[in-house]
């Protein structure tokens, strides 16, 4: 038999050479990955990562061109040649996939989230979270458009649906509104930066970190071990807090209800006294205020500082804790109490039954209960929230800095200044 290049055995020749130049190829890639995974550490993860898509192409590419070449004409070998393109827009789709997560995760790798100040590594992560996501499904779209435009009868159906695009257009924008809702607000939550993965937030009532942010929706991991998945529109639609926004560090406040008889000073010694022996506050602000004083009751707020919401949750469930103990035992005359004057029987009706002895106080409540007088020395931030130290004053700027202040008097003396020198 004469040997022919186009026969059927020099189809089976030409398949193995290429099964076997493409395993070539293969063990030498993974030496140089070897050998470069010594130094580094990112070849391995290449490695593990583009394994498989990156050996399937090889093969299916090499055996392909070895049909190409060796393989006899025949009516089926249109056939296989159409199989064989579709088999290589797939795998080639999750090759390329995989370098470009290969690559994400190479960035997001450099950006630690579990220090202190975690901020821009949290906007970042963030933002390559959604970048991959949406490489992924513009390479599978890509993909697929790939494939159906590989047949002809396809391409033909193409060319008509061009021609009424308008119609179409309008109709698909009608049916998937809501899913394009919830991708164009992923987008913009990524890269607006309202909201970041392992921010705290408060929504629906409820606490919890931002644990995952797709395309379509969110996932909110709450204090409880709950978990909440909201659409990515309720953040571009709803109001929401934003505990981590700037920074974690945050501000809490502890309010008790308590009688007149309450030493506010002897309160802010033992306030100093109970944070100075504990970790969890940052020793930003403590501030002891009497707030109101109505209804029988006189309200203490209690604020005090800590680095993130899970510490200031123990903070000021520790002061408050602290405070009902030192309130019962050392000034239990300030616990609240209930008064209800009782008046006595009516003396121009003599008939009338007699409940209660009719009684007179003499004394107030304050001569009955007196109360050890304090001197107000304090001051600074333990006495004032917005002025009385440097700290209080930069924090009282944030919310006046914006706002002129202007001086009456100053204000009219310079209209009356103003009012000689213009002319009549």
């Amino acid at each position: 038999m004469d040997v022919a290049w186009n026969a059927w055995w020099g189809l089976a020749v030409g398949v193995v050479a290429a099964i076997v130049a493409a395993f070539v190829v293969v063990a030498i890639a993974r030496q140089i990955a070897r050998a470069a995974g010594r130094r580094k550490e990112w070849p391995g993860i290449l490695v593990r990562r583009a394994r498989w898509p990156f050996r399937l192409l090889l093969v299916v590419v090499g055996v392909w061109t070895a049909i190409v070449v060796t393989m006899p004409a025949t009516p089926m070998r249109g056939g296989i040649e159409h199989v064989f393109l579709i088999a290589t827009i797939a795998i080639g789709s999750w090759f390329a996939c995989e370098l470009v997560l290969f690559a994400m995760d190479l960035s997001t790798s450099r950006y630690r989230i579990d220090v202190a100040d975690n901020r821009v590594a949290r906007r970042i992560r963030t933002q390559i979270a959604i970048l991959r996501r949406l490489v992924v499904v513009i390479t599978v779209i890509v993909a697929v458009g790939g494939v159906l435009l590989s047949f002809p009868e396809v391409r033909v159906v193409g060319a008509s649906v061009l021609a009424s695009a308008g119609l179409v257009s309008v109709v698909a924008g009608l049916a998937a509104q809501s899913t394009l809702a919830n991708l164009f607000a992923g987008i913009q939550l990524a890269f607006s930066e309202a909201i970041r993965v392992d921010d705290v937030v408060v929504v629906e009532g409820e606490w919890g970190r931002i644990g995952e942010i797709t395309l379509s929706y969110v996932v909110v991991n709450l204090w409880d071990e709950r978990t909440l998945v909201l659409p990515c529109t309720y953040f571009t639609t709803k109001p929401f807090q934003n505990w981590t926004r700037q920074g974690s560090a945050l501000m809490g406040a502890v309010e008790m209800d308590l009688d007149w008889r309450i030493a506010p000073q002897r309160m802010r010694e033992h306030l100093a006294d109970v944070l100075a022996h504990t970790d969890l506050w940052d020793k930003r602000a403590s501030v002891l205020q009497v707030t109101d004083a109505i209804g029988g009751y006189v309200r203490v707020r209690i604020l005090v500082t800590a680095v993130d919401a899970p510490t200031l949750f123990d903070l000021r469930c520790q002061v408050r804790e602290e405070m009902v103990d030192w309130i019962r035992e050392q000034t239990p005359s300030a616990i609240p109490h209930q008064r209800v004057r009782v008046e006595g029987v009516d003396e121009r009706d003599p008939e009338a039954p007699v409940r209660v002895a009719p009684q007179r106080r003499s004394a107030s409540v304050f001569e009955q209960f007196p109360v050890r007088q304090e001197p107000a020395t304090v001051t600074g931030e333990q006495a004032r929230l917005f002025s009385g130290s440097p700290e209080a004053e930069e924090r009282a700027s944030l919310f006046t800095s914006a706002m002129p202040v202007v001086d009456q008097a100053k204000l009219e003396v310079s209209e009356a200044v103003r009012d000689r020198r213009t002319p009549e």
